[in-house]
């Protein structure tokens, strides 16, 4: 049996559990796919301080699915090139703490093994740097026995852009339209990235355009020291033992975010009364031993550390999420609200939500400068019917991490579980028992943190944390009262139509019944008839609140 062991390759192990990051069914994998190029393509956009131009393609022929999706970022390094999309857990966003798409390293690659697995070909990848004269063309695939990049073939050859990458990948796919598809996943990416154009073409040849709603990139997101409330205690003693300071004065400011001299003093003081082993500001960090680093551990908890710097963190922003929704969805009534940051285990994080009411396509009322009501008709745009609920349907949830949107995996996201745990009855909605509210709505729930803890490899739902959790439902209920507003407004408002609507269907006999008595002729019998129209679209007292 000893014979037999052997290390197991990271590569190889998600290789035969697939499903782990994504590549479960031949639908999902397609998504997927398109999701973790677009992601990259957007990081490193934003990180050049590019505006994002991507083109999406994708066909579809029997089982058989290529995805075509080119950038106008920086472009790659050739000699990075292959170990971008060729090794698993390979990335510049694991040990940073900021904001990011990316975390493990290892989606884009995922994506070109998945397609090695199913149907033998690498990825074809194209990149050219701004003032190269020729592009880098390259043929990858991944070694899965060491979890290294294996180069079929490479040259250089001309381009006709002068920097970004293209990335072309054969795959076992399937291509579906509904809440799960490319389509719904891209405009929901142009919602949360109101600087993103989009250019995309289905597999019937189809060409949909996603315009952007702003010339402005968001902020870039700052990397941040760790916070020493978010260190567990084995991960103190492999800092200690890893660090290049030579006291341990200088370990806690030089190592931790807001820890200053006198903090650091603090900690030094109560770590030595909860320790029967001395410590002092000139302990060497290496020579600490376990019991001291426990007393260590236990009086960082206990001395009071200002909160996590958030210039880490970048936020959507209310106006900037409005736009987003305005451009991509079509619905009578839009909120926004945005949190103060917050942390959880040391990690800050921020939460925004938002509410789109109104399914479009439904008859509502609608009134003129000059108070004339009348119902209005819109036409569902596409992909719109899979945002907003019909209005005997649970509503639709919109869930992004770090602008991203969560497609899969919906019961067991922090996001879902906050949303039913609010009590919407008491905002004028219907809600059965442990569900979501049934309503023709729309709810997004952003959650932007400099570590954001998914459930899983794949990234497709949040842990619901206590601070998450707490911090969703607030957002949930600042919006939830805005929408109460505006509910108890419309309902005046459509019980006035009706009013109207019962008067109006009686003038005509009144002017008949006026004539007869008054002897009018029947131009004068007319022009009373719209005076008292007039006078009925004029006393009207209810407005329409402002969205």
């Amino acid at each position: 049996m000893a014979s037999r062991q052997r290390e197991i390759s990271v590569s190889e192990f998600f290789l035969k559990n697939r499903h782990l990051l994504g590549f479960d069914s031949p639908a999902k994998a397609l998504v997927t796919a398109v999701k973790e190029a677009v992601d990259n393509a957007l990081d490193a956009c934003e990180e050049a301080g590019i505006l994002p131009d991507i083109s999406v393609q994708v066909s579809d022929h029997y089982g058989k699915s290529r995805v075509i999706v080119e950038d106008n970022g920086p472009g790659i390094v050739e000699s990075q090139i292959a170990r971008i999309f060729g090794k698993l857990l390979y990335g510049s966003k694991f040990h940073k703490l900021s904001q990011s798409r990316g975390q493990q390293g290892m989606g884009i690659s995922a994506a070109g093994m998945y397609g090695q697995l199913t149907i033998g070909k690498p990825l074809h990848i194209i990149s050219r740097i701004k003032g190269d004269e020729l592009a880098s063309e390259m043929y990858v695939s991944v070694d899965t026995a060491r979890n290294q990049p294996d180069i079929h073939r490479k040259k250089r050859l001309k381009w006709d852009r002068p920097h970004g990458t293209r990335v072309e990948m054969e795959m076992e796919g399937h291509y579906q339209k509904g809440p799960h598809s490319i389509e719904v996943y891209l405009k929901q990416t142009a919602i949360a990235n109101p600087h993103l154009s989009i250019t995309y073409q289905d597999p019937q040849g189809e060409e949909v355009r996603f315009a952007r709603s702003t010339n402005k990139l968001p902020p870039r997101p700052t990397e941040i020291k760790p916070h020493p409330y978010g260190i567990e205690l084995g991960r103190l003693i492999q800092m200690l033992s890893n660090t290049a300071s030579r006291t341990l004065l200088r370990f806690l400011v030089d190592e931790f975010s807001f820890v200053g001299r006198k903090t650091a003093l603090k900690i030094i003081e109560l770590a030595g009364k909860l320790s029967d082993r001395k410590l002092s500001d000139r302990s060497h960090p290496k020579h600490i031993a376990h019991v001291q680093a426990t007393a260590l551990h236990k009086a960082i908890q206990k001395t009071r550390i200002l909160a996590p710097r958030t210039d880490c963190i970048v936020p959507i922003g209310e106006k900037q999420l409005l736009d987003g929704l305005h451009k991509e969805l079509e619905a009578d009534f839009f909120t926004v609200a945005t949190r103060p940051a917050a942390a959880y285990r040391g990690n800050p994080f921020q939460v925004e939500v938002a509410i789109a009411y109104g399914r479009p396509g439904e008859a509502g009322v609608e009134v003129d400068e000059n108070g004339h009501m009348r119902k209005k008709e819109v036409h569902e745009t596409r992909a719109a019917k899979y945002l907003i609920a019909q209005k005997d349907e649970p509503v639709r949830l919109l869930r992004f991490a770090n602008r991203v949107p969560l497609l899969y995996q919906q019961s067991s996201c922090a996001i879902t579980k906050a949303v039913i745990q609010t009590n919407w009855r008491g905002y004028g909605l219907q809600q059965p028992k442990g569900a979501l509210p049934v309503a023709p709505m729309a709810i997004l729930v952003h959650v932007a943190s400099v570590w954001v803890p998914y459930t899983s490899e794949s990234k497709e739902a949040i842990e619901p944390y206590p601070e998450i959790l707490h911090e969703i439902k607030l957002g949930l209920q600042q919006c939830a009262r805005k929408l109460a507003h505006y509910l108890r407004h419309e309902t005046q408002l459509h019980q006035e139509y009706d009013r109207r609507a019962y008067i109006e269907k009686y003038l005509p006999h009144i002017g008949v019944a006026l004539q007869e008595i008054l002897t009018l002729s029947d131009d004068e019998r007319d022009s009373t008839v719209r005076k008292l129209d007039d006078v009925l679209h004029k006393i009207r007292t209810t407005q329409r609140p402002e969205p």
